[in-house]
């Protein structure tokens, strides 16, 4: 029994991938023309519909491009985080502080500036 071109170029091209070699290395040492089985292995590549029609799925999941990314919501913070805060005053005093003052505080301060007591 006579093997066909496509039977014959069908093995060389398999055993590339078994072999997991570059093309071109296969073809040298196997003395093969190497644009002949770069035609064949594209001949042979199977198309998307022929491949869903043929190949059972596999279990084993196709690398991605893509990475899965998992973004969570902070928890808020147990004590409040220290900012710096400054206060300008309009006759040239400046406060700064290490964190926001109370609300009442501000109040008051501004009551004081303004001469209300």
């Amino acid at each position: 029994m006579t093997m066909t071109a496509k039977q014959y170029w069908s093995a060389h091209v398999t055993a590339v991938k078994a072999q997991a070699i570059t093309t071109k290395a296969y073809a040298q040492r196997h003395g093969l023309v190497l644009s002949t089985l770069y035609y064949w292995q594209r001949r042979l590549k199977p198309t998307a519909a022929t491949q869903a029609n043929t190949e059972p799925m596999s279990d084993t999941p196709l690398p991605s491009k893509f990475v899965r990314l998992h973004i969570q919501t902070p928890e808020p913070a147990r004590h409040p985080t220290p900012t710096n805060c400054t206060l300008v005053i309009g006759s040239g005093v400046r406060l700064e502080m290490q964190t926001l003052p109370d609300p009442q505080w501000l109040t008051a301060l501004a009551r004081c500036a303004h001469g209300v007591h």
